[in-house]
């Protein structure tokens, strides 16, 4: 969905190569889906979780240090838009509004059922499709029958959460109605640092923001804001609900991915796309996610509480709340397989030219087999080549390294042994990343 989303706005004339603003620990997956998509971003990190008001006041700064007067196209990278070709038509008309009237422009999208699940946006006018309108005020997610009188009024449109505007409206908008996130912003970014390629902020300046929303940061309170009536489809897919609402459903109402097989089961959504086989018999109205590491089965209904399931992890201090079965580094990932007190299996993906850290460890050892393509091992000084098929050991303490000089992936199994697995027992003596 993020290549979807940079990809969308790629096609309009002038549009700039993106800036992504992700959390750290999704660095190297980020780019790698930008990079796979033709796209050459700047990737920002952010230290810790925050709310959007942070991150477009910092998108405003980073524009306005070459151009106050740039226009930024703020996209989240979790919305559906089917026909992006009728989004094309309304951005130029956001881009001349924001230019001409030095206001904030959002997308409205005219609803097509009273959804509780958006906010929306109190038109003073009904307007056309592709007009550029007067807001009267943002309304937050409605009870369902606050939702039926706002779907049958004609003024409501749904909000989007897309905003175009010059850098230099949004730093005045955050001036005089987020001073806060503004500072922070200020702070974090004059704190930061290049990290490989990446722009990495500062941690303490941007734990100072306040967790706000842009809408409610910004949007809520600032006069000077419009609205396009949108001629696209759009949809938030912030639950699982959402996507069900956009996929291909079966007779029954099903919408299926993976390695599924639904027996006298209605209206679910069911996807094991990379895990276990799924198998439903007699139900409706589920959701059922098989990931490698996880399971969740919810009423689909409620799917848009799933935050609470977060939490609950987390207060259990379960890592599948925060850490996912694939990690991404610099030089490829790596996925834990199996793990008990005193092994661990993990399959590992060097990319070409990829080249992990000399290191060592004080509680493992370490095999390696290698499945597909040409490893080139170091160990203690003295280097060996392995092919599919071939396996070495790595003894307690050695001092040793992977890389992969060939042209395709490497591929290989590593199997851990020892009285202490984490990923903390690393001490590295030589890296290309930078990370010693």
């Amino acid at each position: 969905m993020i290549q979807e989303t940079a990809l969308r706005v790629s096609g309009s004339p002038g549009c700039g190569a993106p800036v992504v603003i992700c959390a750290a620990e999704q660095r190297f997956l980020v780019r790698e889906h930008m990079l796979s998509a033709g796209m050459q971003p700047t990737i920002v990190l952010e230290a810790m979780g925050r709310n959007t008001a942070f991150p477009v006041a910092l998108a405003a700064i980073m524009a306005a240090e070459t151009d106050p007067d740039r226009v930024l196209v703020i996209l989240p990278a979790d919305h559906n838009v089917p026909n992006a070709d009728r989004f094309l038509e309304d951005l130029p008309v956001a881009l001349e509004a924001a230019r001409d009237t030095g206001c904030i422009i959002t997308f409205g999208i005219v609803p097509n059922a009273p959804e509780t699940g958006f906010g929306y946006i109190k038109t003073v006018s009904m307007g056309q499709e592709g007009d550029v309108l007067d807001v009267d005020t943002f309304v937050e997610k409605p009870d369902a029958e606050t939702a039926q009188s706002y779907f049958e009024d004609g003024h409501y449109l749904w909000n989007s959460g897309m905003f175009v505007a010059t850098a230099r409206t949004l730093l005045a908008a955050f001036e005089a109605n987020a001073p806060d996130v503004f500072a922070a912003a200020m702070a974090s970014f004059a704190k930061s640092e290049m990290d490989l390629e990446f722009i990495r902020l500062g941690a303490a300046e941007m734990a100072r923001s306040p967790d706000l929303p842009f809408d409610i940061a910004v949007m809520e309170q600032a006069k000077n804001i419009k609205v396009v009536r949108g001629r696209f489809a759009w949809s938030d897919l912030g639950s699982w609900e959402a996507i069900w609402q956009v996929g291909d459903t079966d007779a029954n109402g099903n919408v299926a991915v993976g390695n599924v097989v639904a027996l006298d089961t209605q209206n679910s959504y069911i996807r094991a796309s990379d895990g276990p086989m799924v198998a439903t018999l007699g139900v409706e109205d589920l959701v059922v996610v098989a990931m490698r590491d996880a399971v969740l089965v919810a009423d689909r209904t409620k799917s848009q509480d799933l935050k609470q399931v977060v939490e609950a992890l987390r207060t259990r201090k379960r890592p599948e709340a925060d850490i996912h079965a694939q990690i991404f580094r610099p030089w490829g990932s790596y996925e834990t397989i199996c793990m008990d007190d005193r092994f661990q299996v993990k399959r590992i993906v060097v990319k070409p030219k990829g080249k992990l850290s000399l290191q060592s460890h004080l509680h493992r050892s370490e095999h390696w087999v290698v499945v597909s393509g040409t490893a080139i091992v170091t160990i203690d000084g003295e280097e060996q080549i392995l092919r599919e098929n071939e396996s070495v050991y790595i003894p307690l303490g050695a001092h040793h390294r992977l890389e992969n000089r060939g042209k395709i992936d490497l591929h290989l199994i590593e199997v851990q042994s020892g009285s202490y697995l984490g990923e903390d027992d690393i001490i590295r003596y030589e890296d290309i990343y930078a990370r010693v």
